[in-house]
């Protein structure tokens, strides 16, 4: 309790120094901060952080860090009031979902009527230039309406040592399709803990992919309710080298019958990198006829970068196919032998290889300047590092 006071004191001075300029959420905030006290910072002893440990987190002291997200949003596309906001993602067992909703603040909470095709994505962009360890607490919200298609790219880049403790609630009406992107690009002193939610409606189409660039220590939570023929695809990418840490947890709930996910998630890790993948396929009882595939490829290039990977089936239903996997490996020596007796280098070889590797998600981008961007940003980091 002593060691739980002390990582959490500083956070309960924050709040109760806060400038609130719209109480109208103040019970929800107040509810969110008792819930991260009596909970405080998760440890390695439990489960779920078995392979992270977020101390460095609890032990520094960050100030509070103004800000305010850029936010490209299209004509059809409709702000929201803090008044409109539900809470959906108040409760429950995660602490940095809790502290997130003790500071809420300026958030962006957006709207796509029904029947509405959104044709320019939905862009929320979100920085921090520190000069001192600073913090801040996004708190994004989408709500789709039913019929409705979009897409949403968020974006988190920064300088200096922070903390971005970022939270993303996308409710997808019957029969809508989004298409959702984050990248995530911190600091290489940066901590980046981030959780998104997606409540999918009946036969809604969604789908998400994760690119995890930076950060010194990242933790993405992905999670995903699916309703009856409901479709949803959750892949990701993270990259890491030097001594960056990269957790990847997700959970498709397949909640409704005839529902139909499919997941994958591919590591490269370089140096001293370490990476978690635990990826969690949950059939409920009444979801019969569940189609869901999950996959996990991991490339090392070196011998001191370690991944964890733990994919998980829980089934509650009898009617169902469900497959998962994971691999890890290296670079195919064939594959490196036969570059190189075409003339191509053998560093040059490597970052071609590793590429490819990445290529298989970067190719299933469907906005162009966000492909091209990608491309880009991948082609330096591989032909910087030698693969």
């Amino acid at each position: 309790m002593t060691a739980v006071s002390e990582t959490t004191s500083q956070w309960l001075e924050q709040f109760t120094t806060q400038a609130v300029a719209d109480r109208g959420l103040q019970e929800l905030r107040d509810a969110g901060l008792r819930r991260f006290l009596e909970i405080g910072f998760p440890t390695t002893h439990e489960e779920e952080w078995r392979f992270t440990n977020v101390s460095p987190i609890a032990r520094t002291a960050f100030r509070p860090y103004t800000w305010e997200a850029k936010v490209h949003r299209p004509p059809g596309v409709e702000r929201l009031s803090e008044s409109d906001y539900q809470g959906w993602l108040a409760g429950g067992q995660n602490p940095f979902v809790a502290l997130n909703t003790a500071f809420l603040r300026d958030f962006v909470m957006l709207r796509v009527p029904r029947g509405a095709v959104i044709e320019e994505p939905i862009k929320i962009f979100t920085c921090q230039e520190a000069q001192v360890p600073s913090v801040i607490h996004p708190r994004t919200v989408v709500v789709v309406g039913a019929h409705a298609q979009c897409t949403i790219i968020e974006t988190y880049v920064g300088k200096g040592t922070y903390f971005t403790n970022a939270v993303t609630e996308i409710v997808a009406g019957e029969g809508a399709v989004v298409d959702h992107y984050k990248v995530q690009q911190e600091a290489a002193g940066a901590f980046h803990i981030a959780t998104m939610q997606a409540t999918l409606g009946r036969s809604a189409n969604f789908s998400s992919l994760s690119i995890s660039l930076g950060g010194a220590l990242v933790r993405n939570d992905v999670n995903t309710t699916l309703a009856e023929g409901t479709e949803a695809t959750i892949n990701g990418l993270y990259i890491a080298d030097g001594r960056q840490h990269i957790d990847n947890h997700t959970q498709i709930d397949h909640a409704k019958p005839h529902g139909t996910s499919h997941e994958l998630y591919k590591g490269i890790l370089d140096g001293k990198a370490t990476a978690v993948f635990n990826g969690r396929i949950l059939v409920r009882k009444d979801a019969q006829k569940t189609d869901s595939k999950q996959t996990n490829k991991n490339l090392v290039l070196s011998d001191e970068a370690v991944i964890d990977t733990k994919p998980e089936l829980q089934i509650f239903a009898d009617d169902v196919r469900c497959t998962h996997g994971a691999t890890i490996g290296q670079l195919d020596a064939e594959a490196l032998f036969y570059l190189q007796s075409r003339g191509v280098g053998k560093k040059e070889a490597r970052e071609l290889l590793t590429y490819a590797f990445a290529q298989d998600l970067i190719d299933r981008v469907k906005v162009q300047s966000l492909k091209e961007r990608l491309e880009t940003v991948l082609y330096e980091k591989f032909h910087e590092h030698g693969g």
